[in-house]
């Protein structure tokens, strides 16, 4: 690859996420200032040139495409640009599907998450926010237009200043209590035994929420009907006012908004080629640094419900039980 410059290495001393972010100010910019060669990527540019960025990193998790993307096209609004990427790898498949929907396709030659992160925003300069996707999350009516709106309440109206604005994810370390909480479904989960009932990131305490498949069944809804519709849940919360709360620990970055100047300010996304992860949470642990370094917010919308497959570990089972609950999955045709 060709995008590294001096500065990398000094990036590369540590463990990516583990540079104290005033020592990151002098180094600021460096996945920002990368020199990259037209042959380490392929780009189909269908941009409007918006304000607004939707980017979806895809290539892996093929059965849930025409859902995940059905719901993706449905509510975006139309000043909204769509770019599905790929990291290390091109589709012909996603290809298509950008086709279809006249969105933008990213491809690299390199398999990096934060390199391919950061390239597409680079490629869409005109944009101020942009929504970042997996694609293993099944998006509701008005998420696109609520997560711009409570940005703009927590900037204006409130003493914090946003890191960036995520909805109630249902498959999460932090947002799937809040979830049960509005449900008052808190002492039915507990009844389980699944997991430790706290508030946790999911790596050093509550595994099971990311490691148990068990616990993404049943918060898509296994044994609580209420829980399997997530469009139903959408209109019953939206009708609310608008409420969020502030997540005090990492949280997974599936489906969020992010301003420009805030991915500027922390320098971009981490690149490193240290081991062989790809990237993978380096991306969500650099930006849990700078919002906690930064004294900025993790905002986390209650209105708007967003369903997440699973954790890696619970992917192979969550697949399985997709294929055999693909309706419970599927749009609620009043939302079409």
């Amino acid at each position: 690859m060709s995008f590294k410059d001096d500065a990398y290495d000094a990036i590369n001393s540590t463990k990516p996420g583990h540079v104290f972010l005033r020592t990151r100010r002098k180094i600021r910019n460096v996945a920002l200032r990368g020199k990259v060669k037209k042959s380490d990527y392929s780009f189909e540019n269908r941009s409007k040139g918006s304000d607004k960025l939707c980017i979806i990193l895809a290539g892996y998790k093929e059965p849930l495409w025409d859902e995940v993307f059905k719901r993706i096209a449905t509510f975006a609004p139309e000043d909204v640009d769509v770019c599905i990427m790929t990291s290390g790898l091109v589709d012909e498949t996603l290809r298509e599907t950008a086709s279809h929907y006249n969105w933008s396709y990213l491809s690299t030659a390199v398999n990096h998450l934060s390199f391919i992160q950061n390239l597409a925003i680079k490629l869409h300069p005109n944009a101020t926010w942009i929504y970042k996707l997996d694609e293993d999350m099944f998006l509701t009516k008005g998420f696109f237009e609520t997560m711009l709106n409570t940005w703009h309440e927590i900037e204006d109206n409130t003493l914090y200043a946003p890191a960036f604005i995520a909805p109630l994810i249902n498959v999460n370390c932090y947002s799937h209590l809040r979830l049960l909480e509005k449900l008052d479904l808190i002492d039915d989960f507990r009844a389980t035994g699944l997991t430790e009932m706290k508030f946790a990131e999911g790596l050093n305490s509550n595994l099971n929420v990311i490691e148990e498949p068990a616990v993404a069944r049943y918060l898509w809804g296994e044994t609580q009907p209420i829980l399997r519709d997530i469009d139903t849940l959408t209109e019953r919360f939206s009708a609310e006012p608008l409420t969020y709360s502030i997540c005090p620990m990492r949280f997974s970055i599936g489906a969020i908004l992010l301003s420009r100047a805030n991915w500027i300010q922390f320098g971009g996304f981490p690149i490193s080629f240290e081991g062989s992860n790809y990237g993978i949470g380096d991306d969500e642990e650099l930006i849990g640094y700078y919002a906690f370094f930064y004294g900025k917010a993790i905002v986390v919308n209650e209105n708007i419900v967003v369903g997440h497959l699973g954790y890696g570990p619970q992917t192979k089972a969550m697949l399985e039980y997709y294929k055999l609950h693909k309706d419970w999955f599927a749009l609620n045709s009043s939302q079409a």
